[in-house]
């Protein structure tokens, strides 16, 4: 089959993109773009052009695998493609439908007009691959819109709807046939005889524009893409844009482009990103597994959590009921939620007719009879298995007989919650990431008697309201908790030792981490975080640093007591001497001599547990993928994407330093810090790590 149709609709070409399934700007489709625009150049009869996609798809993109694997410079490149394009003597106009982006955006700003659907996005998402754009969408896109429209998109990647795009000079029209309205446009241009309008040689927008606005914004994004590149060579481009000659311009973003594509962040985001797609597989769970439809959702509780919760299935557009028994809580917890909505209208990230149509969906319920019609429901009650057991007891009895029963558990045993329900197989655990209406990770957890359709169900869940779903197995903390209870408790032995509260956050920030682990304790609450530690039970050979619990003697819980491992003014926070004095008393109670720590060790000491734990969810078969645990710690835990997660960014540095670092923390650590045997096979082969790990095969 042909990557591009031609047709004709009277005296215009139709030139179709046909290449399932985001109909991508591969080598086929380009050799069928130059081929159409030939022909429709030739034939007398076409007046004019236009460009679409099939099935309702204007392309999504360049292809990933040719960028990674170079076949995207293979002749014809898009930049042959627009070149002929720009030599048109005959109007062309892109009619976009579905997600116009990144290279399709590019061919489309190529075209002299581009008329869209009302539900259509666009945009240049490339910043998310660790890319920019490289076939002239920093420069053309600058040139429609102006540079401050261009640094604020394509240095965040986010699509804009038909509507901004429209405001923005980036579309010229809005209809609900894009290609009978791009045909007609095309016509009109021919008509009227309008001049061709060639996108690379606007310069109303660039005119007169002062270097004082990209210093600005390059102050503006300092600490979001700290230690990026793509970021900056984005804005480097659009000033280039502003401040070049055309060809010049259009060159020093070429340049950019290639340098960005060469570099290991291309390749962390690269893997992120086809890991993200790879954790949906699941063994055991093919297509012909068919997911339970959710029509209708039901949560308990309507604290923090459930009510984030709520929101996140009202977004997606589904009826959900939201259980509290008192009516003061559920009054409260419905506020809130009203609260959060008008946060997000006021900001401008949600629309006012949206956010009414979310809130609409959720209804406020104070008895469990009243959740009969629910096709999932997910309990999110306090912490504790003896609560939760008693809500699937009730839940067990009220809840329809097809209706999954999930639970927003962070660490406890699924298995124990489905022992208490006469239907174990519909049991699985939803583990939603705080705000849960705004964090993208979804850990499902699997339990023993989970069935096919309940995982296939809560993975597409997942997808439906908009999450990236991970499935885990059950054990104590999952994937995400188990590796980070290293991570944190390394955090305070290093402080035992002589580091410093301020050197170890600086230090996981010059990393990539938005926040350092005692920042993020801060914010957390370190009563949350003492709680947690109460209910865990060690090993004889292991213990607890009691930094946290003399924090907590002195009421430094973090941020809402204005103090904790820092002194807070607002969110601002401060070094504190008296937390130095409570880490050295701690130090001499245990007689550790203080030492001064290089940041490295700091680094490897807080990084290597957590790798070496995931190598044992690994082997367990916890986690299916070494590329599940990435995509857990990338979209929950903060860990910079651009170094692909934690243990893509330990293969890359070299397992063998990960099992020294255990190996010299074991001794002073206990046995769970010794090296994972999988972890030591690995590095003294010199492998990397293994595919799926079924735990059914096992």
């Amino acid at each position: 089959m042909p990557a591009v149709n031609y047709a004709r609709a009277g005296d215009v070409a139709i030139l179709e993109i046909a290449n399932p399934p985001v109909n991508a700007l591969s080598l086929a489709v380009r050799e069928g773009l130059m081929e159409g625009l030939a022909q429709a150049y030739a034939d007398q009869g076409v007046v004019a052009v236009a460009i679409c996609g099939a099935g309702g798809m204007f392309p999504a993109g360049a292809d990933i695998n040719e960028i990674a694997s170079g076949l995207a410079l293979t002749a014809p490149m898009i930049l042959d493609v627009q070149a002929r394009m720009e030599a048109a003597t005959k109007p062309l106009v892109a009619a976009l439908e579905g997600n116009a982006l990144g290279g399709g955006f590019e061919l489309a700003l190529t075209c002299h007009w581009r008329v869209a659907t009302p539900a259509t996005t666009v945009g240049l998402p490339e910043v998310k691959l660790g890319l920019i754009p490289g076939a002239g969408g920093t420069q053309r896109f600058t040139r429609l819109a102006g540079p401050q429209a261009a640094l604020e998109a394509i240095t965040s990647g986010a699509p804009l709807p038909a509507s901004r795009a429209l405001e923005l000079g980036l579309i010229d029209r809005i209809a609900d046939d894009a290609l009978g309205a791009a045909a007609a446009l095309g016509r009109q241009a021919v008509r009227e005889r309008w001049p061709l309008r060639i996108t690379s040689e606007l310069k109303e927008h660039i005119r007169e524009v002062s270097g004082g606005l990209f210093t600005a914004f390059r102050q503006k994004i300092a600490a979001r893409a700290r230690g990026q590149l793509a970021p900056w060579k984005i804005i480097d481009s659009i000033e280039a844009a502003c401040t070049r000659p055309k060809a010049e311009g259009f060159r020093f973003e070429r340049d950019c482009f290639i340098e960005c594509r060469d570099s290991p962040q291309r390749r962390a985001l690269t893997h992120v990103f086809f890991a993200e797609r790879e954790a949906r597989r699941i063994p055991g769970v093919g297509p012909e597994v068919k997911p339970l439809a959710v029509a209708r959702a039901a949560v308990i509780g309507a604290g923090t959590m459930g009510g984030g919760i709520a929101m996140c299935f009202a977004n997606a557009g589904i009826p959900v009921r939201v259980l509290e028994l008192s009516a003061d809580a559920l009054g409260r917890g419905l506020a809130l939620i009203a609260k959060n909505y008008a946060g997000s209208v006021s900001r401008g990230s949600l629309a006012p007719p949206r956010a009414e149509r979310a809130l609409s969906l959720i209804q406020g319920v104070t008895g469990y009879g009243e959740l009969g019609e629910a096709d999932i429901v997910i309990e999110a009650v306090f912490e504790d298995m003896n609560v939760k057991k008693e809500v699937f007891v009730q839940l067990d009895r009220v809840a329809a007989p097809q209706a999954i029963l999930a639970t927003n558990t962070s660490t406890l045993d699924i298995d124990a919650i489905a022992a208490v329900t006469s239907r174990p197989e519909k049991v699985v655990g939803t583990h939603f990431f705080s705000p849960a209406n705004v964090m993208r990770l979804l850990e499902n957890v699997r339990g023993a008697r989970s069935s096919a359709q309940t995982l296939a169900t809560v993975m597409a869940l997942g997808k439906t309201l908009g999450k990236v779903p991970v499935l885990a197995g059950n054990c104590d903390g999952f994937i995400g908790n188990r590796m980070l209870m290293y991570y944190g408790s390394e955090a305070e032995f290093l402080l035992e030792e002589g580091a410093t509260p301020e050197q170890i956050d600086r230090v996981m920030e010059g990393f990539g981490f938005a926040m350092g682990p005692l920042a993020v304790r801060d914010l957390a609450g370190n009563d949350v975080g003492f709680l947690i530690r109460k209910g865990r039970k060690l090993p004889p050979d292991e213990r607890f640093s009691p930094i946290l619990e003399r924090l907590m003697e002195r009421g430094r819980l973090g941020q809402k007591a204005g103090k904790g491992f820092y002194r807070y003014e607002g969110r601002t926070r401060i070094a504190d001497p008296e937390v130095l004095a409570i880490i050295e008393a701690v130090s001499r109670d245990l007689k550790i001599r203080r030492r001064q720590i290089p940041d490295e060790e700091i680094l490897d000491r807080l990084l290597h547990p957590l790798v070496n734990e995931g190598a044992r969810i690994l082997d367990e078969g916890i986690a299916l993928r070494a590329g599940d645990i990435d995509v857990v710690y990338v979209n929950g835990y903060g860990f910079p994407a651009w170094r692909g997660g934690p243990m893509y960014w330990a293969e890359q540095a070299g397992l063998k330093r990960v099992v020294e670092t255990m190996q010299r923390l074991a001794p002073s650590h206990g046995a769970r810090w010794r090296p994972a045997p999988l972890l030591e096979q690995l590095a003294a082969t010199g492998h990397g790590w293994p595919g799926i790990r079924d735990p059914k095969s096992r």
